[in-house]
């Protein structure tokens, strides 16, 4: 059962105690009805079929590259991985954690600044050996469709990204500047 596991993992690597964000492997299918896997050993079965995916690999394979799924399939306990630009898991943290960043509302970057600011603050990144979710289609949001629609919309938000940058800098000093050179060189 996916809250007793995620209860357990929590308790076993002393999260209340421990700057971590466990991260949640992420999945998709093109399917809009799909029985959900059991297990891992049946989610590597549909994804070795081509019933699912990683998450947004054919779209934005950066967003979720650095939780490295390869690793993953075999994987039996916890294992940390490293910051890298535009990285965006589906994370489970403290209460107690840095909130979003109120100026991502809408479409982008609300999850890639706040895994930044988690980094920043030097929280582990732990990827969890035996938890999963499944993105099931559905369609475009608004947001998304302004995104891709409007020049106005997507200046605001590089605005946005150069401000967020200059806070992470005051904040955290010559630590924040592998995100600056990180999104420059994009």
């Amino acid at each position: 059962h996916p809250s007793y596991y995620h209860r357990n993992s929590i308790q076993q690597l002393e999260l209340p105690q421990r700057k971590a964000a466990l991260i949640v492997p992420a999945f998709e299918t093109l399917h809009y009805r799909l029985t959900f896997p059991k297990s891992k050993a049946e989610l590597l079965s549909m994804l070795d079929m081509g019933s699912l995916y990683t998450f947004r690999y054919h779209v934005w394979p950066k967003g979720h590259a650095p939780t490295d799924y390869a690793k993953w399939r075999t994987a039996t306990v916890p294992y940390r991985v490293a910051w890298q630009p535009d990285f965006e898991p589906y994370v489970v943290v403290r209460r107690d954690c840095p909130k979003y960043d109120q100026r991502f509302v809408g479409f982008g970057w609300n999850k890639v600044s706040h895994i930044m600011e988690l980094d920043a603050q030097e929280y582990e990144l732990l990827v969890l050996p035996n938890a999963f979710m499944i993105h099931m289609p559905h369609a475009p949001s608004f947001d998304i469709s302004k995104f891709r629609l409007s020049a106005g919309y997507r200046g605001c938000l590089q605005t946005l990204r150069e401000e967020f940058h200059q806070d992470l800098s005051r904040r955290y000093g010559a630590a924040a500047l592998k995100y600056l050179t990180a999104d420059r060189s994009l």
